[in-house]
């Protein structure tokens, strides 16, 4: 039975901020790209939740599927979703490619540089949603606070850096690459009032919560949970926990309470589908869970 308060680890990228503010108050002289909210210890999970800051442009790229990654030396492929939290004015996001090419034509655009132009380039704002599934060539733009759920696997290849220098895996990467535009975008469902299923994919369920001021909560998981809060605070148990701050459960329960601002936050966990007593309001006069869509599902 675990709750966990979330260790937070700095990355340091060539493409990141000095200023993290409000999600965080590490400084560096080195700019922080990525945010790492990891378990205590050595203690293993399957899911990583960040938070990225990019004041340029992240290179292109592309991780494998399960099935393909043993063929180029992986355990597991990686499958991710991205939550924008902040965005400057003509912030992109890169997401598949604008038409179907041959592995041949794609090698040819990374070579040349036109892969630029080959990669569908969309306009984002906070509070969009973007899954990218394994296999799907990407590139997050500057100008954007992102939160990302992804398995907890190292298995990025990088097929274009803007010259920056660092390693390219264009042949792996091609290899384990969708030679064609992406999928559309996921729409948000709501679940409850206060739960709006994002994204659902065979590794992870991500949804957002939005809880009301001075309420109450039971949060109960069977499974591995990550939370991290977005908005406002809350104090979960012993800990008090503010924007940029996550913790992690499993195989227990825990009662969250909303401070006068109310609670903005994103759950993410590994199940099949969206759990319907995952999270339940508790009242003084009735401890009844609220009316739920997802109860309504055959």
């Amino acid at each position: 039975m675990t709750v966990e308060y979330a260790r937070v680890r700095a990355v340091h990228k060539p493409w990141g901020s000095a200023d993290l503010r409000p999600w965080s108050n590490i400084r560096d002289r080195d700019p922080v790209g990525e945010l790492w909210f990891e378990r205590p210890g050595t203690s293993a999970s399957d899911l990583l939740f960040k938070l990225l800051f990019t004041t340029e442009n992240l290179s292109i790229q592309v991780h494998p599927s399960d099935a393909l990654a043993p063929s180029i030396g992986m355990v597991h492929g990686k499958s991710e979703a991205w939550v924008v939290l902040g965005a400057a004015p003509g912030s992109k996001i890169g997401l598949g490619l604008c038409h179907r090419v041959t592995p041949e034509q794609l090698r040819a655009s990374l070579e040349n540089g036109t892969i630029l132009e080959l990669v569908q380039w969309r306009d984002v704002a906070k509070g969009d949603v973007i899954f990218v599934p394994a296999g799907t060539i990407h590139a997050l733009g500057a100008g954007l606070v992102v939160a990302e759920v992804q398995q907890n696997i190292e298995a990025t290849l990088r097929l274009y850096d803007y010259g920056r220098g660092r390693t390219l895996d264009i042949e792996k990467g091609i290899a384990v690459s969708d030679l064609s535009p992406a999928q559309v975008w996921p729409v948000p469902q709501a679940l409850t009032h206060a739960r709006t299923l994002l994204v659902t994919d065979s590794h992870f369920i991500l949804e957002q919560i939005a809880l009301a001021a001075n309420s109450n909560w039971a949060l109960a998981a069977d499974i591995e949970v990550w939370l991290l809060i977005v908005e406002g605070h809350a104090r979960v148990d012993s800990m008090a926990l503010s924007p940029g701050e996550a913790i992690f459960l499993k195989a227990d329960r825990t009662l969250i309470h909303c401070c006068d601002s109310g609670v903005k936050g994103l759950l993410a966990y590994c199940a099949a589908a969206p759990m319907p007593d995952l999270l339940r309001q508790l009242s003084k006069d009735s401890d009844a869970r609220p009316v739920s869509l997802l109860a309504a599902q055959p």
